[in-house]
């Protein structure tokens, strides 16, 4: 007879990212479980506190024009311990931005919380998404350093675009170290709020959306915001549902 005891759990834990019924070695996780959850928690860290390559981020957005600001926080930590300053731009850096034709979308880049995330997604993402565009005008593409969400807002209004798609790397997971989220806002100003942009997360290659997926849902979102003069809570997204991004709008969504 069989010593083996089937493990009930092996199902579940195939099914899920989540960390279930790890066992145990006496009062402490199984040395396996232990050394994985670390690592874990080292790539989230490094994701963090990581820097941005961003000749190399330019390269992979060839050939678009790409214009690079900072934010007001001088360095990581600063802008780890002041969400503010890395809402606004430095001074004159909006410089940068002015003289420029109006166009109906901007796409910001925004290192946010995991530098890691943008620089492996958000080139794709940028160019798929811009493929879908067609019939627009787009302004250029944007790399905000020490950057979180709202800074699109100002950029957005220097730019004079009358919609901003940003793309910001999310806060790393102890799954998932490198996801892109996606925020568009509709008529871009300092002190708009968060009610007033749709957001898409989880953008990556671990059981995430891919990247045709979110080129698609921002492509909808963009056009449905354009004619509807909105976005945020009054925009719901139904790509999926409607099976295109380009499909009609309905009304009352």
């Amino acid at each position: 007879m069989s010593d083996v005891v089937k493990d009930k759990w092996a199902a579940l834990r195939q099914a899920t990212p989540a960390r279930i019924a790890l066992g145990r070695s006496g009062a402490g996780l199984p040395t396996r479980a232990n050394l994985e959850f670390q690592f874990a928690h080292a790539r989230a860290r490094d994701a963090v506190h990581s820097g941005l390559d961003l000749d190399a981020l330019e390269a992979e957005l060839a050939p678009l024009e790409v214009i690079r600001v900072a934010s007001a926080a001088p360095d990581r930590a600063s802008y780890l311990r002041r969400p503010d300053l890395g809402r606004k731009l430095a001074e004159g850096e909006a410089e940068k931005l002015n003289a420029r034709p109006v166009c109906d979308v901007a796409f910001v880049i925004a290192d946010g919380l995991s530098s890691a995330a943008v620089q492996v997604h958000a080139a794709a993402v940028t160019h798929a998404a811009r493929a879908r565009l067609e019939g627009l005008s787009l302004g250029p593409v944007v790399i905000a350093s020490q950057a979180r969400v709202a800074i699109g807002d100002e950029i957005g209004a220097a730019l004079g675009a009358r919609l901003v798609v940003l793309l910001v790397g999310e806060r790393p997971g102890l799954t998932v170290a490198d996801s892109l989220g996606a925020y568009l806002t509709y008529d871009p100003k300092p002190g708009t709020k968060d009610s007033q942009r749709n957001c898409l997360s989880n953008i990556h290659g671990q059981g995430g959306m891919s990247y045709e997926q979110a080129a698609g849902k921002i492509a909808w979102l963009t056009r449905a915001a354009l004619e509807r003069k909105l976005t945020g809570t009054g925009l719901k997204e139904e790509s999926g549902a409607l099976g295109v991004e380009n499909a009609p709008l309905i009304d009352g969504a």
